[in-house]
């Protein structure tokens, strides 16, 4: 499954969490609580989503961007989006099991 893409570099996170009144470490420890496994999203994962330096990162798991939706009480599409669909299309001109 492709990875989703945080909006607006994360803006609409930052004002979701700030809504929330939720800092980056209380917002992953309300994840564990929507996470089904309980394990929820790491503060750094968290940093890195809603930051804005060289550390953000702009992709995630489907399942990162759940519990983060869920626990902020908004709906997953406002924070993240699918990546757009790839063109890309190689062709290989021998199989992956053949040696040279």
């Amino acid at each position: 499954m492709p990875k989703l893409l945080r909006k607006s570099e994360g803006q609409p996170l930052r004002t979701a969490m700030e809504s929330a009144g939720l800092s980056g470490p209380d917002l992953a420890e309300a994840t564990k609580r929507v996470d089904p496994d309980g394990k929820g999203v790491s503060p750094a994962t968290v940093g890195r989503l809603a930051g804005q330096g060289k550390t953000a990162r702009n992709a995630c798991e489907l399942k990162t961007a759940w519990v983060i939706a869920e626990a902020l009480n908004e709906p997953l599409q406002r924070l993240f989006s699918m990546p757009t669909r790839s063109t890309v299309t190689v062709e290989r001109s021998r199989s992956d099991a053949e040696e040279e």
